[in-house]
């Protein structure tokens, strides 16, 4: 089996791209440049890199000539994210994928895209994000649809990754507190990166468990309260999470724009629940093991 990889340089794809090496899986990787430290870090591991680019149609044709299949995670156009460019992308890698003749094509998506974000209260009011809901849910019907012989729909929760570094929900804690906008009960479904890596290459190398399914994928359920704590107990610093309204955080360094998505989780939550991978067999990362292997 060969698989065309898409955004095998980032956390997803660059996961999906190990888990495939280690089961034997030959791997492809689409990048748009074959030269950066990224890429080839990936070809030392053996990846086939190809050049393409999403908004290229006939690259991307070129690049799934001769794959059994494509992992596909689409990419927004981050200077202009009320466009249509992230479902434009994902058409592409569909089309390109089926006139190519792939059997196998395994998507990333996010938990609650479809019924669960059409009747979560507030929806019909409109208050929720329906630009962004609403493209991930069409880009998920185009690959149910794709006319794939085996296809899955992985919905992974929010990433346990998001507390390197700086990201938008959570900034920057290296000084000991984590912002957030979370409610003290708000339990957030958490997912390691890697466990993505294994269910996407579990649906490739054996399509029968996980063939035409949506995957809801978490590893663990906790309040922003318990994560700290744990961070505290495995960095042994003094980590905390201040229990602010959305509002509050932004006046603590919190980005505008979080607003809406953090009073949607903490009214709404996500469906994504350990027991969910864990009944298909399917191995996951409780938060404490991963801050361990992570920080420790």
């Amino acid at each position: 089996m060969a698989v065309l990889v898409i955004g095998a340089t980032g956390k997803q794809g660059g996961a999906t791209a190990r888990a495939l090496l280690d089961r034997g899986v030959a791997v492809r990787a689409l990048v748009r440049d074959t030269g950066t430290d990224a890429a080839l870090a990936l070809r030392e591991r053996g990846v086939e890199l190809v050049r393409g680019d999403l908004d290229d149609p006939a690259s991307l044709l070129a690049a799934a000539d001769g794959a059994d299949g494509v992992f596909s995670i689409p990419f927004p156009d981050i200077t202009d994210l009320r466009g249509d460019a992230e479902l434009r992308r994902s058409r592409n890698v569909v089309e390109a994928a089926r006139k190519a003749g792939v059997s196998h094509f395994v998507h990333s998506s996010v938990s609650g895209a479809g019924d669960f974000h059409r009747n979560q209260p507030g929806w019909a009011e409109g208050r929720w994000d329906r630009h962004y809901w609403e493209s991930k849910a069409d880009i998920d019907e185009l690959v149910r649809t794709g006319g794939f012989a085996h296809w899955t729909v992985l919905k992974p929760a929010t990433f346990m990754e998001n507390l390197l570094g700086w990201s938008y929900l959570f900034g920057d804690w290296s000084d000991g507190t984590i912002v957030t906008g979370f409610a003290k009960d708000t339990r957030i479904a958490w997912i390691a990166v890697d466990d993505i890596g294994e269910t996407a290459a579990t649906a490739f190398t054996d399509p029968g468990r996980l063939d035409g399914m949506d995957v809801e994928l978490a590893g663990d359920l906790l309040t922003m309260t318990e994560v700290a704590a744990i961070l505290s107990e495995v960095t042994g610093r003094t980590i905390t999470a201040p229990v602010r309204t959305p509002q509050e955080a932004v006046e603590h360094g919190m980005l505008p724009a979080m607003i809406n998505a953090v009073e949607q989780l903490n009214e709404n939550g996500a469906p994504a629940r350990p027991e969910i991978p864990r009944a298909l067999g399917l191995p996951t990362t409780d938060f404490r093991t991963w801050a361990r292997r992570t920080f420790s």
